[in-house]
């Protein structure tokens, strides 16, 4: 992985439409923006490297994810949440964000935070620097579970460039903040 540029950050919210969040809701996000190795090839056939690339970038950022977490007091196995984005620069495809985020990504992940069985929901796009894009965050044993469907958005100001890829993840502690919202009965 030929990594440029990385950022990580936590958000933790203590107040929500007036009202206190108690705990606090938190959410570490990290991105990085690293080299595409098919940027302009066309439609390759053969995405076993992006897929060698998404699992090497899952790993790197669930332990960045995790490092900005520990900063607000989250452990491991206290991430209840999980998302994940890629945008690809016009000099690639966006089948190459579906080949790095598909097949191996999740597999660093869940084991980084002890499980998840459910999808790790994600979003992909084809555009330039400073684009960017919603993370769509869903629980990680249960898709229904509505307090934890949220989202939060990731730009890199300089990134992607054409040849480049930016590979986002987000992990939750917490749900949405304050979250009310029930399945009909």
């Amino acid at each position: 992985m030929k990594l440029r540029t990385t950022q990580s950050t936590v958000i933790t919210t203590h107040r929500e439409a007036g009202a206190d969040v108690n705990p606090p809701t938190v959410v570490g996000v990290a991105a990085i923006a690293v080299e595409n190795p098919l940027a302009g090839r066309g439609s390759a056939a053969d995405l076993g490297e992006m897929e060698a690339l998404g699992a090497e970038a899952a790993a790197y950022l669930v332990t960045a994810c995790l490092a900005v977490l520990a900063s607000a007091g989250v452990r491991p196995e206290d991430v209840r949440g999980y998302g994940k984005a890629a945008i690809v620069g016009t000099d690639g495809d966006r089948e190459h964000t579906a080949a790095i985020l598909h097949p191996r990504f999740g597999a660093p992940v869940r084991a980084a935070i002890g499980g998840g069985a459910d999808i790790i929901p994600g979003t992909k796009a084809v555009a330039g620097p400073g684009t960017s894009i919603a993370l769509p965050i869903g629980n990680k044993d249960d898709r229904w579970v509505f307090d934890d469907m949220d989202a939060v958005t990731v730009s890199i100001p300089d990134a992607p460039r054409s040849d480049e890829v930016v590979i986002a993840l987000a992990l939750s502690a917490g749900g949405r903040p304050n979250a009310r919202t029930r399945k009909p009965s």
